[in-house]
């Protein structure tokens, strides 16, 4: 009952939001020294702790695990540290490229970085994984990207694959920790084993609740990585943070999460990417617009576009889609939500013309099981569905609380 009041609530405020006049979500920016939080101190993330662990970087051969995101300042961690005389061999490059630049699922191929002529190899592409001999000559491996705290966001992938290769080849890993946008909550469906794919690969529900460094202790701890092994694992923690914190991300963490209305819809609406569902790829709105062609309900129309480095071929390019716009209903009311938002999936689903080609293959590896979707298809209530995560929800978070760096939620 208290989910279909709170979805009736929200569909009314949305209907209303769509009906006023458009407020314009700011855009992520490059950031400043620290995070702007609310309710909280300023938080200072780990890559800005530089007295923390150059002194472990002193005299060593160095690589780096980086993107668009991997900031001390208003400076690329790569550039910092080699102004103060870091011995960079090499930086592998995670999905979207080391310069996050590269369309979601668009392999990333290794080069030489062009602005400090460092080798760049790829870990998004034919091998996801570093090589022996990518780590030859190699001491210690820095990961620093920011996170959005889902299971299907594939950086936490990288983390594992790197965290196995060192493990492999006795390297150490130093985790420059940074908040989770999305971690004040955890919920949705467990990942059952024979779903395990890159976009899902350990037994942990759609929103994790945990950073990245948490994330790492978890693989190590648990004996998740290959074989068993566990990596020499360090985290540099960020400085006043706790779980219950809200916050701006200073700068997009990927192409298509260009702000924090769509940072919050992600992990509701990424199980559109399994459907026949646009959602917005290709627009200026991307993770805010959910559609498709010849949909008959909906306020809004948009024709996704070749957007490069962004999305250069999104589905139905060209083509005009109707359906809703999510942007008002993000800002207002997802990050209080504090749980995956299931409505629009299935009523999407309930008004769609061919329900036989409304799911494809990719919706039971993003779900992480194929529950969810025989649930949908049956017609069972959000309530219910919620309920049956419930039992694996709480064994999880029993397991992740041996992990926690921070204060938690509860």
């Amino acid at each position: 009952m208290k989910i279909k009041l709170l979805t009736f609530i929200c569909f009314t405020a949305l209907l209303l939001a769509c009906t006023a006049k458009p407020q314009q979500e700011k855009a992520l920016e490059p950031p400043t020294h620290t995070m702007p939080v609310e309710g909280s101190a300023q938080m200072v993330p780990g890559a800005h702790r530089m007295a923390l662990y150059l002194p472990a970087l002193k005299s060593q051969s160095v690589a780096i695990v980086a993107n668009q995101t991997s900031v001390v300042g208003k400076r690329h961690l790569v550039d910092t540290l080699l102004t103060v005389g870091v011995n960079i061999k090499l930086v592998f490059a995670p999905e979207h490229g080391f310069r996050g630049d590269h369309d979601a699922g668009e392999k990333v191929k290794s080069t030489i970085d062009a602005v400090t002529g460092l080798r760049m190899v790829s870990l998004y592409g034919a091998n996801k994984k570093p090589s022996a001999a990518d780590l030859s000559g190699v001491d210690v491996v820095v990961f620093d990207i920011q996170d959005v705290g889902t299971r299907f966001y594939t950086y936490i992938s990288t983390l594992q694959y790197v965290m196995e290769a060192c493990a492999e080849n006795n390297k150490k890993v130093i985790v420059l920790d940074r908040p989770n946008p999305n971690g004040y909550y955890v919920d949705g469906p467990v990942l059952e084993p024979k779903f395990t794919s890159f976009v899902g690969m350990q037994p942990i529900p759609v929103v994790h609740g945990l950073t990245v460094g948490e994330y790492a202790r978890m693989l190590n701890g648990e004996g998740w990585l290959a074989g068993g092994k566990k990596c020499q694992l360090e985290v540099i923690k960020v400085d006043r943070y706790t779980h219950r914190d809200h916050y701006q991300l200073p700068i997009r963490p990927s192409p298509n999460l260009p702000d924090m209305a769509s940072v919050y819809l992600y992990p509701s609406l990424c199980f559109f990417e399994g459907t026949m569902v646009s959602v917005g790829r290709g627009t200026d709105k991307p993770f805010k617009l959910i559609g498709y062609p010849g949909f008959t309900n909906g306020d809004v129309k948009f024709t996704p576009r070749s957007i490069a480095g962004v999305a250069s071929d999104p589905p139905y390019l060209g083509k005009e889609c109707r359906g809703f716009d999510l942007e008002e209903f993000g800002n207002r009311f997802m990050k209080d939500y504090r749980s995956l938002y299931l409505y629009w999936l299935i009523q999407m689903y309930n008004r769609a013309p061919d329900k036989e080609k409304f799911f494809n293959s990719f919706f039971n590896k993003l779900a992480g099981n194929a529950t969810l979707q025989e649930q949908i298809k049956k017609g069972v209530s959000e309530e219910e569905i919620y309920k049956s995560w419930q039992p694996e929800i709480a064994a999880y978070k029993k397991i992740r609380k041996k992990y926690l760096l921070y204060p938690d939620f509860e």
